[in-house]
């Protein structure tokens, strides 16, 4: 049985990965630049997103910057505006939370993080919550995990980390801690092959953290 859940945030507890796309998508189309959908997934798995292409397209570093002040501001928008919520996912956390230890580790800014959750009852399930702000090396480092193991007290043995992206298993792979990716439209085209489960949605994972 596993004794502990650390669970990624972005497309796993909140469907935000497309907005988060879309804000730079949008913040760079004013300068005149396409970003390309999949070459953005593919640097995705690599821990890298908006800015690579920018970059390799001869865009400064200065203009980056404002650009990225102008992504952040359109996200935040979109985070108090568009449906973002997973259906069942309170249910889920709540069955769970009969069984578990729950924790968050996420690469979301604080400020975005607090900014989705202003309404909402998710972070009442958790112990605690690891935002980007709380480890040096982002995933697909381990060390978000490893921190997350640190906090928690808990062995690699014991837990189960829940991700919708290849970023998300690299970083849990190379902490050695058992996988379960739930499904996201947004990254379906991702290498899961690393994966120990996968699942639709977050009421699957009760009968695996019983059994497993």
């Amino acid at each position: 049985m596993k004794k502990y859940l650390l669970f990624d945030h972005d497309g796993v507890l909140v469907d935000t990965e497309l907005w988060y796309y879309r804000a730079g998508e949008r913040a760079l189309a004013e300068i005149g630049f396409t970003l390309d959908r999949q070459q953005y997934l593919r640097d995705m798995t690599q821990g890298m997103a908006t800015w690579a292409q920018a970059r390799a397209a001869g865009i400064d570093e200065a203009t980056i910057s404002r650009r990225r002040v102008v992504r952040d501001a359109y996200y935040q928008e979109y985070l108090r505006t568009e449906a973002i919520e997973i259906d069942g996912v309170l249910d889920a956390l709540a069955d769970l939370s009969t069984h578990v230890r729950m924790a968050i580790v996420t690469t979301s800014k604080r400020a975005d993080f607090e900014v989705i959750h202003e309404k909402r009852r998710i972070t009442g399930f958790m112990e605690f919550v690891l935002a980007r702000e709380d480890y040096e090396h982002a995933k697909p480092h381990p060390e978000p995990y490893l921190t997350g193991l640190r906090r928690l007290g808990a062995t690699r043995e014991e837990t189960l980390v829940v991700e919708d992206s290849a970023r998300g298993l690299r970083s849990a792979v190379a902490a050695g801690i058992d996988c379960a990716i739930v499904h996201n439209d947004f990254t379906a085209t991702h290498d899961f092959s690393a994966a120990r489960y996968r699942i639709g949605n977050l009421s699957e994972l009760t009968d695996i953290v019983v059994s497993g």
